[in-house]
């Protein structure tokens, strides 16, 4: 009887059990590594499971992001690629930030402004 991965994919990332999941997938993904059991590239897809989900912004949390940083509405859009527009949705709560707007937001909270330029 050997050890199964099951739920490879949409699992890892929903709420406590889903991270859990997640977790033991990253350690079983280092052992099997570790043990010889599978290559690099295999590693790469386990590692790529592994990747912390992205926080979501709610319009305050963008508002004072942008004012730590001391941007502009304009300017925190076009270092995002994004309409001027889009950012005030943010921030009044008609929108929420998603995909890529959501990692880069993660990422200038996370890094700094220099990391996005």
């Amino acid at each position: 009887m050997g050890t199964q991965v099951r739920d490879v994919g949409a699992g890892a990332q929903g709420g406590v059990e889903g991270n859990a999941v997640g977790t033991r997938r990253c350690d079983l993904g280092g052992d099997l590594y570790n043990a010889g059991f599978i290559d690099k590239r295999r590693m790469a897809e386990f590692d790529a499971l592994c990747l912390d989900p992205v926080p979501e912004f709610t319009s305050t949390r963008v508002r004072s992001l942008r004012h730590r940083h001391n941007l502009s509405q304009a300017v925190l859009a076009a270092v995002l690629n994004t309409s001027i527009s889009t950012v005030r949705q943010w921030e009044i709560g008609d929108k929420r930030p998603s995909g890529p707007s959501a990692k880069l937001l993660d990422l200038l909270e996370r890094k700094g402004l220099d990391a996005l330029l």
